[in-house]
């Protein structure tokens, strides 16, 4: 789960990490009314969607006056950034700055612990310093039931700064961001840039944090803030359905009973030159509804050109598997092409149901994926 920028400052801010001071708009009026309220004479407006890129897609602008941030409001609020409407905008302090540094707090499944990472080079997309100055880049692992004690605060602050002000500064900033993170379940703490203003302070210039889908039981206030975009509206709807959904952006609509069965043919597909839509594990039910709103699921997804149904019929039934097809299809009506291979319990009497229909049918799991691959 990801928030938007102003609510993660709220965050920090109520954590003691010190942030430019602003607020949320969602209209010019508003944007000139804070911009007065908050006492800005130069003021920065900044786009607030859940994605990055904000700065190169002209979702950050400066004013240095009133007109300026109208102008600057204006052309920001209505555009699209990464096909993401921008509807609201933050105002904000724009500040003297320094120097920019990189820092973050993520999960890493490798150390199967919180790493840390930091960088003297902030402001930019820390994927472009991984893959060209990989050396700029220094990961501590974090050890859970320690945590981040002053000696190994002072460490890094010390990795990022001269200063022993700043490194004094940084202690209690990156201690206050790992308690954070610990108390909100997050997944992601990120603040990019981080800067050193000119008058030597210390501020979070950007927030960006993700959550644990998993711990938003315990987590009531960070739930609150959820604001679903159109692909994990789908992840919730297939989960309120009782089947497993991730969308991967491909062009073969995947439905297959079993998370193992679901990854290998996503990974036949590949090995053909398919590129899989998502991965939909239906589970083990024979529910001929469970089966139509997986397909109705499916066919939302405007970039699917074929749909594989791969069905081995343990728990599920088959025939009931084909019902539920041919059910769907009498209430939803498409041109893509079905291709579907079913086998297992009742394999015979499923694979009989579906002749005379517009489905491709195939007996093995290779020949069903080739024929999916080749009408792409």
């Amino acid at each position: 789960m990801k928030i938007h920028e102003y609510q993660g400052k709220e965050l920090f801010d109520r954590m003691g990490v010190p942030t430019a001071k602003g607020k949320v708009c969602r209209s010019v009026e508003e944007v000139l009314s804070a911009y007065e309220e908050l006492g800005l004479k130069k003021a920065v407006v900044k786009a607030q969607v859940l994605t990055g890129g904000r700065g190169k897609a002209g979702g950050i602008k400066i004013g240095e006056n009133r007109e300026e941030v109208a102008a600057a409001a204006k052309a920001i609020l209505g555009m699209e950034i990464k096909g993401l409407l921008v509807d609201r905008v933050m105002v904000a302090e724009a500040v003297e700055i320094a120097s920019e540094y990189y820092f973050s707090f993520a999960v890493d499944r490798n150390s199967k612990s919180v790493v840390m990472i930091l960088s003297r080079e902030g402001g930019v997309e820390i994927e472009e310093v991984a893959a060209k100055t990989p050396e700029k880049i220094e990961k501590i692992p974090i050890f859970p039931f320690v945590g981040i004690p002053d000696f190994l605060a002072k460490k890094a602050a010390a990795i990022l700064f001269d200063d022993w002000k700043l490194v004094m500064q940084g202690k209690v900033m990156i201690q206050n961001l790992y308690k954070l993170m610990v108390e909100t379940d997050a997944s992601l703490v990120e603040v990019n840039p981080l800067v050193v203003t000119k008058d030597g302070r210390l501020i979070a210039l950007d927030a960006k944090l993700n959550f644990d889908d998993n711990a938003l039981f315990r987590q009531p206030e960070i739930e609150s803030l959820f604001e679903p975009d159109e692909e994990e509206k789908r992840e919730q709807e297939a989960k309120a359905n009782g089947f497993s959904f991730v969308h991967l952006g491909g062009e073969i609509g995947c439905m297959v009973n079993g998370a193992g069965l679901a990854m290998a043919t996503m990974d036949l597909i590949k090995l053909y030159g398919g590129k899989p839509a998502n991965f939909l594990d239906i589970g083990g039910s024979s529910n001929p509804r469970k089966v139509i709103e997986a397909m109705k699921l499916l066919l939302s997804d405007k970039d699917v050109k074929v749909v594989l149904i791969n069905i081995f019929g343990g728990i599920t039934r088959c025939d009931d598997v084909a019902r539920g097809l041919i059910t769907a299809f009498n209430e939803i009506k498409t041109d893509i092409p079905i291709v579907i291979r079913l086998t297992g319990t009742n394999e015979k009497e499923g694979r009989k149901l579906l002749e005379g229909t517009p489905f491709h049918s195939a007996e093995t799991m290779g020949d069903a994926i080739k024929k999916a691959v080749a009408l792409v």
